[in-house]
């Protein structure tokens, strides 16, 4: 006898960003069209190539974390001293989703019950090493051989918890009690969608029955925004913060920084079913793959055309049956050129979507974010235009979306990719 794969479903899912920290919020930006772009408020940007940013409306609050019992209220509150921003905005986005999939203890075993997180490599912010820098300051300068004996005792002991990748899944699965397998992918933007294949791929092995799937980073980090700078394009000053954004436009300069954490809840369809979890959507497909040449050159076109024919293969369907494309839609020149092109030639004129042009690039979180908007369109019936596109682009011949009355289909394709090539594809449909 023939035993089907098990299916896996969305049955929740919580988000922190510039556009929201709940789907009305976030519907309400999409539909309305309304940017979350402003200028740079967290981190000084004078020396800085741009001043704007999508900064998350987050301020590390208990009360940003939903409903909580008391105990873990006291528990999480305590906990925060141990997490940078980015670790906060990640746990909070997961007890978000945790709440809206009635995911409540008595509903699966602990050890059925696993944690993923996508995060990007975390920076610790310059604050943490002042103190022990002074320590060693003499008349003529920074003194080498002090920093063992003095430098170092004036570091909180435990300032690397707050800054470790794998601390967001951690953090989720203890003060959840999830017992089951954990993982943490730190693989920049193509995090997301990795660690949604990740977890269809540990619940169809029969390993965990639910999964608590999320993402969190950022671009907007007082070290971090500086890599990123000598790293990438950034939009230049002397934009507009709301037009600064425009995948996939002719006049498109660089991509906006940003940051937030989106997660889902992914189970086993019969698993949900029986607990009677409301299904958002299923999981169909998944791909990854980098292309670069010895001398290091990366192919992000064949990178892009690899995870959609692999993605497509895996969800059994044809070009033709994909609702629409959630880009990654950098508003990078040869990023977007890139993606437009491996879009059209392997799914022709379908209608393309990127919410990067409302909240810039979140890091590993955008990937998440993004799934959640496409969820919504295709609950909602109707996409969402994107900002800013006015010009087209003769090198990105795609379907850009302008249109918010346009059927989303009943499935959609989320595109991501880094900086170094490393792209992935999540092919999300309507449960039927």
């Amino acid at each position: 006898m023939t035993v089907l794969p098990r299916r896996v479903v969305i049955t929740g899912f919580g988000l922190i960003s510039p556009i929201g920290n709940n789907t009305a919020e976030l519907w309400e930006s999409l539909s309305t069209g309304t940017s979350g772009i402003g200028f740079l408020t967290r981190i000084p940007a004078d020396h800085l190539p741009s001043d704007v940013g999508g900064e998350a409306k987050f301020h590390g609050q208990i009360e940003e974390f939903g409903t909580l019992e008391k105990g873990l209220q006291r528990s999480i509150k305590k906990g925060l001293k141990l997490m940078c921003r980015e670790i906060e905005m990640g746990v909070a986005a997961a007890q978000l989703a945790i709440q809206n999939a009635n995911l409540t203890p008595d509903a699966y075993a602990p050890e059925r019950v696993g944690t993923m997180f996508g995060c990007d490599y975390i920076i610790s912010e310059p604050v943490e090493f002042l103190q022990g820098i002074k320590a060693c300051l003499g008349d003529d300068g920074f003194e080498f051989d002090r920093w063992g004996t003095y430098g170092m005792q004036q570091i909180e002991p435990l300032w690397l918890l707050k800054y470790l990748p794998n601390m967001p899944a951690s953090h989720v699965a203890i003060y959840n009690d999830y017992r089951g397998p954990s993982n943490s992918v730190t693989l920049r933007e193509a995090s997301s969608n990795l660690s949604v294949a990740e977890a269809v791929t540990t619940i169809r092995r029969n390993i965990a029955d639910a999964i608590v799937v999320g993402a969190t980073g950022t671009r907007i980090q007082s070290l971090r925004t500086v890599h990123v700078a000598l790293q990438e394009r950034l939009a230049p000053r002397g934009l507009a913060p709301d037009k600064a954004s425009r995948p996939f436009d002719r006049n498109r300069q660089g991509m906006v920084i940003g940051e937030g954490a989106g997660v889902l809840v992914l189970e086993d369809l019969d698993c949900a079913r029986a607990r009677g979890a409301t299904i958002y959507g299923e999981v169909t497909g998944y791909a990854s793959s980098t292309v670069c040449s010895p001398e290091g050159r990366v192919d992000y076109q064949r990178a892009f055309e690899n995870v959609i024919e692999l993605a497509l293969e895996r969800a059994g369907i044809s070009a033709d049956q994909l609702g629409h494309v959630n880009a990654h839609g950098l508003s990078d020149p040869v990023v977007d050129a890139a993606e437009a092109q491996a879009i059209r030639k392997c799914l022709g004129d379908c209608p393309v979507v990127a919410v990067k042009s409302y909240m810039g690039n979140l890091g590993a979180g955008s990937g998440m974010v993004e799934m959640i908007a496409s969820l919504l369109a295709l609950k909602q019936g109707r996409l969402f235009p994107v900002l800013n596109y006015e010009q087209p682009d003769a090198n990105c011949p795609v379907n850009v979306v302008r249109d918010s009355a346009l059927d989303p289909g009943n499935s959609f394709i989320n595109l991501n990719v880094s900086p170094p090539g490393q792209a992935a594809a999540v092919i999300v449909s309507k449960f039927q």
